[in-house]
């Protein structure tokens, strides 16, 4: 059969594109089904996270059939933040042997980046989009955010003319009594200083969006990867994350009246997992997920210590028995040292991608 790559544009076909994910990983014994609901909506251009971006998905297509997906992304906010002409290709999922369809998926999408202006294209991270590809605990259920794709993608994508340009490596920990004393410790430490911590549900709603997209941008912005958020996202996921408690789990960090940090959280809600009929979720695999910034002010006086060890106490008083410090750069050893200081330790590799575009003569490395 021949293999077709289509760019489909109909909400139906849509659809069809975010599925595809579900048939990949139906054969895990745990995963993350697609959020459709969610997803759909950046898609049709109804939600604030495809404001600034264009967006275009691809499906590789074999005797009609979906056989790998992959979404163009031209990141307007990324472009002018870096002033680099890079584009994204996310939410790559393929089926194994699929690696005729995949090369004329890549190239075509990346054919596309090319046309509207982009010299390079990223696969494996995008906040918002896109995580890296894990490398290792592939048989182990990760936090809801972070990929668990299988470990055939590697050579696909390599296969497709990309080279591996970052490392990022997750963090896990056992709450234990001792580690609770410890986080106390580093909380009463910063409150000792004069700093306060504000759980989310407190700061008023007319500012959360607000304060939180500027300590987020200003925070991350020398960060490896990083796209500004705008404040309708970042109140859409209060919005969406307030059943599940991230309100209550999440804070912001005040030097007098001036928020210095925060801590994003979501805990181990019970959000729908897809069980095989023998298998059950471990303790470790009942995790929240985690992000924190400190403006450069208040680093280095145990504010991020404080932050975390406040969000991790929260979660232990909820039950959770295992807590993720979620992701991080491999090079950036100031957040590691905050990972081990805390009690957690590595426990999964990720990798994201680049390929060179728009080579005269060649497309590729």
């Amino acid at each position: 059969m021949s293999v077709t790559v289509d760019a489909p544009t109909r909400r139906s076909s849509l659809e069809q594109f975010l599925c595809f994910h579900d048939t990949v990983y139906a054969g895990r014994g745990a995963f993350w089904p697609e959020n459709v609901d969610m997803v759909l909506p950046t898609l049709l251009g109804r939600s604030p996270f495809g404001r600034d971006r264009l967006l275009q998905p691809f499906v590789a297509l074999d005797g009609g059939h979906i056989v790998a997906r992959v979404l163009g992304v031209v990141d307007e906010r990324y472009r002018m933040h870096w002033d680099e002409r890079l584009g994204h290709l996310a939410m790559f999922e393929a089926l194994p042997d699929t690696g005729e369809a995949t090369r004329a998926l890549l190239q075509t999408a990346c054919e596309w980046l090319v046309e509207h202006g982009a010299d390079a294209a990223r696969m494996g991270f995008l906040p918002g989009f896109d995580m890296p590809f894990a490398i290792d605990a592939h048989d182990v259920l990760p936090p809801s955010i972070l990929r668990q794709n299988p470990t055939y993608y590697h050579a696909l994508i390599k296969d497709a003319g990309f080279e591996v340009e970052q490392g990022f490596v997750d963090y896990k920990l056992r709450v234990t009594p001792d580690l609770g004393r410890r986080w106390a410790a580093d909380v009463a430490a910063a409150r000792g200083a004069g700093y306060r911590l504000v759980p989310v549900r407190d700061v008023p709603r007319r500012r959360r969006g607000r304060e939180l997209s500027a300590l987020w941008s200003e925070t991350f912005a020398a960060h490896w990867g990083f796209s500004p958020f705008i404040e309708d996202e970042l109140s859409l996921l209060f919005e969406l994350g307030a059943p599940v408690g991230v309100l209550d789990v999440s804070a912001v960090a005040y030097a007098g009246d001036r928020p210095v940090g925060f801590a994003f959280v979501t805990p181990a809600d019970g959000s729908p997992v897809a069980l095989a009929p023998s298998r059950r979720l471990r303790d470790d695999e009942r995790l929240n997920t985690f992000a924190i910034g400190v403006r450069r002010e208040a680093r280095g006086r145990g504010v991020n210590r404080a932050l975390a060890g406040w969000a991790f106490g929260q979660l232990a008083r909820r039950g959770a028995t295992h807590l993720s410090y979620t992701l991080v750069l491999d090079d950036n050893w100031p957040s590691r040292r905050t990972a081990e200081a805390l009690g957690a330790r590595v426990c999964a590799s990720y990798l994201a991608y680049r390929r060179r575009l728009g080579i005269p003569g060649r497309d590729g490395p």
